[in-house]
């Protein structure tokens, strides 16, 4: 399959990277990012406070969204039914549901299908855990990032402090091998570099080593 659209992308675990440099590479390149485990998120903050996820309701609230980017005069946006999404899904919380709700075919298809439907109409860096071997398999440039669970966990508890969020770097470590177990072993979509990836550990990489990585391999085979 082939786009007229450029797009890159960014797999791996959480807190290995991927959000803060597809960003940085999106603003290089002067494209669109894409948050795919935003999408995650903003249907985990619907069932925050409930003890299941019933199916009916869920069905109902996916038949009844739609997500676009937002060009606010610098970047582009991620937004749900208009709405830019913010600081809202970034709690640990939500993330772990997330990750639940990732398994679920159902979300897996409508989102899948939204994040396909965006690349047709904007060049983007699509960042997320299967942009590479399933929503995108036919992507120009991929990269998987990866990097140890505790350099993850700081890098993650630095996030949130800077969001303002108060959080303990024993609970976020813990979340997050629970995230990575349950990621890497369902049975849609696990977490895994595609073959064509190119793999990089960020564990003992700056920002600008790792960027300067990926735009080399993009110029070297552009």
């Amino acid at each position: 399959m082939t786009d007229s659209k450029l797009i890159i992308t960014i797999d791996g675990p959480a807190g290995s990277g991927k959000t803060t440099i597809a960003k940085l590479l999106a603003d290089k390149l002067k494209i669109a990012y894409l948050d795919t485990g935003a999408m995650y998120r903003s249907i985990a903050l619907f069932f925050l406070d409930e003890n299941e996820i019933d199916e009916e309701r869920l069905k109902n609230i996916l038949d009844n969204i739609s997500y676009t980017l937002v060009f606010d005069g610098e970047t582009y946006q991620l937004a749900l039914n208009n709405k830019i999404l913010g600081s809202e899904i970034r709690s640990e919380k939500v993330g772990l549901l997330a990750s639940t709700i990732s398994k679920i075919p159902i979300v897996r298809k409508y989102l899948t299908e939204f994040q396909r439907d965006i690349a047709k109409r904007h060049s983007i860096v699509a960042e997320g855990r299967d942009m590479g071997t399933v929503v995108f398999p036919y992507a120009k440039y991929k990269f998987y990032l990866t990097a140890k669970p505790e350099v993850r966990a700081k890098r993650r508890w630095l996030q949130l402090k800077e969001l303002g969020v108060e959080a303990d770097l024993n609970e976020i470590l813990e979340d997050l091998k629970k995230r990575d177990e349950q990621d890497t072993t369902r049975e849609i979509a696990p977490l895994k570099p595609a073959e064509d990836a190119h793999i990089i550990d960020t564990s003992n990489l700056t920002l600008e080593k790792i960027l300067t990585e990926m735009i080399s391999v993009i110029n070297k085979n552009d």
